[in-house]
Parts: structure tokens; sequence; C-alpha cells
């Protein structure tokens, strides 16, 4: 078990070093990993390679790159000389990455070769230092003479501040403008020491990272907390398509993944559900909760092979999990544990082990933090989670009115979400209390929770639940592909026209109304359903971003 003798990085290194410096710890599938001891020789060039290029303490430095083992080496570097490091997420367009450079008055971007793109469109903003993450080439700014040397140790001796920024993350989020969480080393160090006591992790144990390591879920749960037990972590070259992601897991067989519930919703759905209900006996049986459980367990097996049959945590995290996904995962015993938290609490706030958790619940608060629900209804005792403790975040870089607004003088972060505790202190979140809709009666109604059945409606990929002039419409993107072959063997036709589409279409608008209605209350109950064409616009954590999607109303 990690527990921190200190909440500095500089100090922290050297330790793994000395304890797991053989082992394996970053790598790319299938090709050779690099030790701890070559980790640790690789973050003193790069900090040396820093000095060269007149990179100081305070600096702010970003790393907008795919994830690979040079992002891991680039971050080390700057906590242990106490430069404060800007991750940024690569699937943020140009405009963003323009007004992070900007508001964060970054000196220097270590940037992956497959972004420099991106960076070569922003006009008007401008950067001193450009590396290539990759090999460390110097593409602007700087001497001539300024290589990267991996013999080369730092001249400076440096002494970071555990409670000052050292991370700087900009987070679209799902309510409107990127806002700059500050992070302190300490902020890290905690979650890190708190994340280990929801699951036991060994140096034996192999990570497959497929989240970005620029949001703070995989990198302090899939990347920090690893490192600090001697595990090592796989990454891919590619995006994690299906076909890139099968055969990487046959290779690494890993014990730990993290994924958001996209992913394995997605499997579900386009895979499992959709075999189940090619067979009218299985589709039938499948109503049945006693043959449910049956089918569930058998696709379970397959399942788990699948994703190299040696997982014994499964963390899913930075959305809700849909219910029927859930279900399914319990019942095939997958060791499926459920976190929640946010960027600005480093991230982790509660979660559960795999087999203790409970359906539709979270699990208890993290250790060494407080988590409450202020002001909870007398009747639900539902309210919002505020969260107090040395994970939480300094504040907003170079905004202290919105700080202000989330943070309270005693130090309570106030989350934005709803939920409650159980009897047995397990953490449910409702939803967002700012997508919360009031109904005409004073009804508390959760879109989400609309939602989570529309989802599970056939054809359905997704579905977005929003108030327009005072009736709740749902926005929902079908699956056309599946609905094209659907007619196809319906009409043993292999020319379907666009308007047998559009028909199909609007047959299933009004199944799915009738459907909807009939299962939720009449606070809750859908005026109109929209086809959404083009698929959601998503955050990190494949949530989303609902400012997105506001009835003109509701932006006033």
């Amino acid at each position: 078990m990690f527990i921190p003798q200190s909440y500095l990085f500089k100090d922290l290194i050297p330790e793994l070093i000395s304890k797991y410096g053989d082992n394996n710890a970053l790598g790319f599938v299938g090709e050779e990993f690099i030790t701890y001891a070559q980790m640790g020789k690789r973050i003193d060039a790069v900090m040396a390679y820093m000095e060269t290029l007149g990179i100081k303490p305070g600096d702010r430095v970003i790393i907008y790159s795919q994830n690979m083992p040079n992002w891991g080496i680039v971050y080390f570097a700057t906590q242990c000389m106490g430069v404060v490091v800007v991750p940024v997420l690569p699937d943020f367009t140009t405009y963003e990455l323009g007004n992070i450079i900007e508001h964060s008055e970054a000196k220097a971007i270590f940037i992956s070769k497959s972004l420099e793109f991106k960076l070569a469109k922003i006009e008007k903003v401008s950067i001193g230092l450009v590396i290539r993450v990759d090999d460390f080439d110097l593409l602007k700014g700087g001497e001539a003479s300024a290589l990267y040397d991996e013999n080369k140790q730092p001249k400076g001796t440096y002494s970071p501040n555990e409670d000052v920024m050292s991370v700087l993350l900009y987070t679209s989020g799902t309510t409107g403008t990127p806002k700059g969480v500050m992070l302190s080393q300490k902020n890290l160090i905690t979650n890190i020491y708190q994340s280990n006591h929801v699951q036991k992790i060994t140096e034996s144990d192999r990570f497959l990272s497929v989240l970005p390591l620029s949001h703070t879920y995989e990198n302090t749960i899939g990347f920090l907390l690893p490192l600090v037990n001697g595990a090592s972590i796989s990454y891919l070259r590619r995006p994690p398509s299906g076909s890139v992601l099968l055969p990487a897991l046959n290779k690494v067989k890993p014990t730990m993944m993290l994924i958001v519930p996209l992913i394995i919703e997605r499997i579900y759905k386009g895979n499992i559900l959709k075999k189940i209900n090619s067979k009218s006996i299985t589709r039938f049986l499948y109503k049945f909760r006693p043959t449910q459980r049956i089918l569930n367990g058998m696709a379970g097996k397959k399942l788990y092979d699948t994703f190299g049959g040696q997982l014994k945590f499964f963390g899913v995290g930075g959305a809700k999990l849909d219910a029927q996904v859930e279900r399914f995962l319990r019942d095939t015993k997958f060791p499926l544990s459920i976190g929640y938290g946010l960027t600005e609490t480093s991230p982790l706030v509660a979660g559960g082990a795999p087999g203790k958790g409970k359906f539709q619940a979270i699990g208890p608060k993290v250790v060494d933090a407080e988590v409450i629900i202020h002001n909870p209804d007398p009747e639900t005792g539902e309210g919002e989670i505020w969260v107090r403790g040395d994970n939480v975040m300094l504040g907003y870089y170079k905004n202290e009115e919105i700080t202000k607004e989330v943070l309270t003088d005693d130090g309570w972060f106030k989350t934005g979400d709803l939920g409650s505790f159980d009897k047995n202190g397990m953490l449910t979140h409702k939803g967002r209390l700012k997508s919360l809709i009031v109904g005409a009666s004073g009804e508390n109604i959760y879109p989400e929770e609309i939602e989570s059945l529309i989802n599970k409606f056939e054809f359905v990929e997704e579905s977005l639940v929003i108030e327009d002039k005072g009736g709740l419409v749902a926005l929902v993107n079908f699956n056309m592909e599946d609905l094209e072959q659907k007619l196809k063997e319906m009409r043993s036709d292999v020319s379907i026209k666009i308007e047998d589409m559009e028909g199909k279409i609007n047959e299933l608008r009004n199944d799915l109304k009738e459907y909807i209605n009939s299962k939720v209350s009449n606070s809750s109950k859908l005026q109109d359903i929209r086809h959404q064409i083009e698929p959601f616009k998503k955050t990190a954590t494949q949530k989303i971003k609902r400012y997105l999607y506001k009835s003109e109303d509701n932006k006033k």
C-alpha cells in the first residue's frame, strides 16, 4: 500500500526507481518497455534539456500529445523542477489550443507529431518554444545548439512547493467555457493515496491505457497510481477502435483498465444485445430475470476472455453508467468498480472495489476527505455533493470570481452534482444540478434518468432530454446503419430509399414517445422526440456537451 512520505514528486521518483528499478514501467503495446530506472534517467535528461532551453520553475509548459511513454517523462520532469505543466486534451480544437496558450501564458509546448498541424493553424497567438514530444526534437525557438541528450543530468537543484499550482488543467466540461483548474502536488499525491484504498495494486499488475492522459481521471488513476505501486502501463499507437483494441487486449492481457461508460455501452448494445435480439427465443428469454442472468453470464464469460481473461479491476468513471449495462456487468461477475470525481478534486471522490458495489450506486467516499450532501431534501435525502480535503483544487486560474462561487471560505467545494448517501454510506449520483429541470408543479425532473430509458430502445444510439417551450423534448440519435440493415431484411431489398428511412424514423419516434410516456411520471412525459442527425459533441470522458443543445428559451 502506497503511503506518501512526501507530497513532492522530486522525492517520490527516486523512491520508485530504488524500489522498482528493473520493472517495466511504460511502453507501447507489442514494443519494448522502458524500466523504472530508464524512466528516471529520461526524466533527468528532459530536466537538463529544459534548463538548456531556459525553462525555469513557475513557467507554464503545455503537453499537447497522444498517449505515449514520453508524455509521462515530460510530466514528471516538470513536476521535479517546479515547472507548471499544462496537459491539453488531443481532441481540443485549434481555437481552444490557441486560447489556452494565451490564457496560460505558456513558455513552451511539447507536441506530438500527429498534432503539429493544429499548432500550425493557430493565428495571432504564438509560443516561444516548440518541442516534438515523440523524439524531443526542437522545432522552434531556443539555441541551435540546444539538443536533447539522454545521458545529461540537470545542473540545478530544485525545491518545488507542495502547496502551489503545479498542474493547470483546462476542461471544456459539459457547461461551457473552459476553465483552468489549478492542482498542487499535494492535491495529486493525496488522491493517489486515497485511490489506492479503493483497489490494491501490485508490481505485477498490467494497465492498458485507452483514455487521454491529459484528463485527470486517466492521469491520476491510470498513470500516477500504477507507477507508485511498481506496475506497468501499455499505450496504443492509434485510437482504440475495435481493430486496434482487440489485438492489444490479447497481447497485454491487462489486469487493470479504466474506461468511460460509452465504450462498454457500445460493446453491450452493438455486440451482446444485438446477438441476443437476433434470435426470437433468446429475445424472449431475455425479458425474464432468471433467464436474463443466465444469458448475461454466458455473454459475460466471452467478453471477459475478449478483455484478455485476467482483469481484476475494471474501473468505469467520467459519466453515469447506463443501468441496463451495469446490470449486465454485475450479472457476469465482471470486476466492475464505479468511481465518481471531478477535475477539481484530483479527481476521485468516491468509489467501490470490485464485488463490493451496489446497483446504481457509486460506493463510499474516499479516505481522508469529507463528503456531504448539502441542504438535502427531507424526503429523498438528495442535495448537492460538497467535498473538503487535501485533494480539492486551489481554484480556477485567473478567475477569482468563479473560484469564490464554488469554494467556500471554510474549504468546501461545491461540485454542482446532485446525490445522496444511503444508510451504509454509499453515494449515489443523480445528475448535474444545472441539468435538473423543475416541472410545472415544482417536481424535480432528472433528464439523465429519462435518457437511460430512451437509450435502451431499439436503434437508439444516444439521447439528450431538454426543456423547450415549457415541455420536455428528447433529441435522439438513431443508429442509421442498423436501421437500414433491418429494413433490408424486412423487405428483402438491397436498395432502401430515403423516404423509406424517413418513414421508419417517424414510426420509431412515435413508438419511442409512447413507450417512454408509459414508463415515466406525468411530470416527466415527453412532449416531442426530435431526430438528432449528427452525433452529439462530447467531452474527453464522452459526456454530451449539454450546454450546446439547450433550447433558445433556456439559453437566455
